[in-house]
């Protein structure tokens, strides 16, 4: 059977409002006014209500700002490095399936026809290509993700000690995911011509796009790589994050170790 009419086939296959406290019983309206005069005068000036306490923050207090700054540079530089060290091992996307990339959703679907007419190898061997290309490139953001945490401000470390689990990953999603990415593409460009992911892409993907079974802006296998390989960084770093933030004394340095335990 020849794959111009196995395409076909797999085409036809994969088709309120809070209630206010009523004090009229309790206080004078004498008293009242007192009250609302007194609250008023603890205000700043142009302040129209006081501001929310950060969780955890009085715990810092007793830490300067370069301290706190110095200790969060330290977790999350190891977090960066312990999460790198996971993903650049043999196999270490492939074999995790948390961070594992798989194909995108419609080849997903063309690779279950595939299996059940037993040519599942092609989309294996992509898959298995895909994740060690992800795998040889990660070592290099190390770099990237070490340089972002030194250029943290002492305002950004103090949102992030005081605030969730993965506060420190959201911010670099946010602030310099794109900045990342940008650099991340050429690197898992790089890796994947050595172990010939574009070539297994083309093979079989392309032949499927000429076919309506997938969009001619699937064929992005780069960018779709990239992002993968990005999610499943972010994803361990975040784990690191939380690991951290939980057990205080696993940290490296000796600052990260005071701070952490001292926000518990």
């Amino acid at each position: 059977m020849t794959i111009r009419w196995i395409i076909p086939g797999l085409l036809l296959a994969c088709s309120g409002n809070a209630a206010a406290f009523d004090l009229g019983n309790l206080v004078t309206p004498d008293q009242m006014h007192q009250l609302e005069q007194a609250g008023a005068n603890a205000l700043a000036p142009g302040q129209t209500s006081a501001p929310a306490a950060h969780p955890g923050s009085s715990a810092l207090d007793r830490f300067s700002a370069t301290d706190q700054s110095t200790g969060l540079r330290q977790a999350l530089t190891q977090g960066a490095q312990t999460a790198v060290s996971m993903l650049e091992k043999p196999n270490g996307y492939l074999d995790n399936q948390r961070v594992r990339i798989p194909l995108p959703g419609n080849l997903q679907r063309a690779q279950d026809v595939l299996s059940k007419m037993g040519m599942g190898s092609y989309g294996d061997q992509l898959v298995a290509s895909m994740n060690h290309a992800a795998e040889a490139a990660v070592p290099q953001a190390e770099a990237l993700l070490v340089d972002a945490v030194r250029s943290m401000s002492i305002d950004d470390a103090r949102k992030i000690l005081t605030g969730g689990n993965d506060a420190a990953t959201q911010y670099f999603r946010v602030r310099t995911g794109s900045a990342i990415a940008a650099r991340f593409k050429p690197i898992v460009s790089q890796a994947m011509s050595h172990v010939g992911v574009t070539k297994k892409y083309d093979q079989f993907a392309g032949l499927a796009a000429q076919t309506g079974l997938v969009p001619a802006n699937d064929a992005t296998l780069e960018d779709y790589v990239t992002n993968k390989a990005m999610d499943g960084l972010f994803l361990m770093m975040a784990d690191e994050e939380k690991n951290i933030r939980a057990h205080p004394m696993q940290a490296a340095g000796s600052l990260a170790r005071s701070i952490f335990s001292a926000l518990r």
